[in-house]
């Protein structure tokens, strides 16, 4: 089955939608700013997230209307709009946002993502990932680390700042633990022990954890699987190239122990936290193996 529109005036319709919707959401981002008084400031903000939902849908409903793609969602019964989450997901391709968008937008409160600093320059996007507060991260390379030794804990004290500003609200606060896309290369680069994921990393989920911990409902552990031998990418999926994606949701319990330690400070805590997050992911490495039909 091919897409209605060709790729070229499928992305079209997604520039309008963004740039129909970006600007007021940046100008009551702005106001939101300047405005006095905690109730108008308020109001701009629930204006903020209005744009950025409606933003969504109409994407979704350009995908389902223009291309052949089927969204195999599972596990989403239960969910709420009223709860709040910590979202860890696999990360393979541009085509992650999309699926996730798909299968849980409008089910759940909208996402907070933890972005790379870079991607705030990207036209028009990056100042809308700002007005949806969006925490900005600058990883350092270990040899930089070792040049500025001051620069050690950037990235936490971020986390932990963006977390005080989701205190009190229901927010799905979604984590990529393995910190970037998944290739061949890197996967070689890595020696990872696992099959289909990269190694994870657990300082940005732990310290986003003792922010929030205590008001968060349950964990989502979203495992994305794109059948066939080839990750696809966004120009595949606008030109009708990806014929199915799975998304399997899985809420489970978030054991409080997580949170009541000193990731930093505390060994035998980071132990804990680290040893939780590496069954997690082998379990999760095992179900992509489970959904892509390979044996154990």
């Amino acid at each position: 089955m091919r897409p209605l529109f060709t790729a070229s005036g499928v992305l079209l319709l997604l520039v309008i939608d963004t740039l129909l919707m970006i600007v007021p959401l940046l100008l009551l981002a702005l106001l939101r700013l300047i405005l006095p008084g905690r109730r108008l400031r308020a109001a701009c903000g629930r204006g903020v997230m209005w744009c950025a939902e409606h933003w969504v849908e109409i994407g979704k409903r350009i995908f389902a209307t223009l291309i052949p793609t089927v969204w195999d969602i599972r596990g989403s019964a239960g969910l709420r709009r009223d709860r709040s989450y910590l979202l860890v997901c696999n990360h393979q391709s541009w085509v992650d946002i999309p699926a996730l968008l798909e299968a849980l937008g409008g089910r759940v409160p909208f996402f907070k993502f933890f972005l790379k600093q870079e991607l705030i320059w990207i036209p028009f996007l990056g100042l809308a990932f700002w007005a949806l507060d969006y925490p900005f991260m600058k990883r350092h390379s270990k040899a930089y680390l070792e040049r500025h030794p001051e620069k050690r804990g950037e990235d936490l004290e971020i986390t932990r700042r963006a977390c005080a500003r989701f205190r009190n609200i229901p927010v799905t606060l979604v984590n990529y633990l393995e910190g970037t896309r998944l290739t061949p290369l890197k996967h070689a680069q890595q020696a990872s022990p696992y099959r289909y994921l990269l190694k994870p990393k657990a300082g940005g989920l732990a310290f986003a954890l003792a922010s929030l911990g205590p008001q968060l409902d349950a964990l989502l552990d979203v495992t994305l699987v794109y059948p066939g031998q080839r990750i696809p990418g966004f120009w595949d999926l606008i030109s009708g190239q990806v014929p199915r994606v799975i998304i399997d949701i899985q809420t489970r319990e978030l054991d409080p122990a997580l949170w009541q330690g000193d990731y930093q400070n505390d060994a035998d805590f980071r132990q804990y936290v680290q040893v939780w997050v590496t069954r997690l992911w082998e379990e999760k490495d095992a179900r992509i193996a489970r959904l892509r039909g390979v044996p154990a």
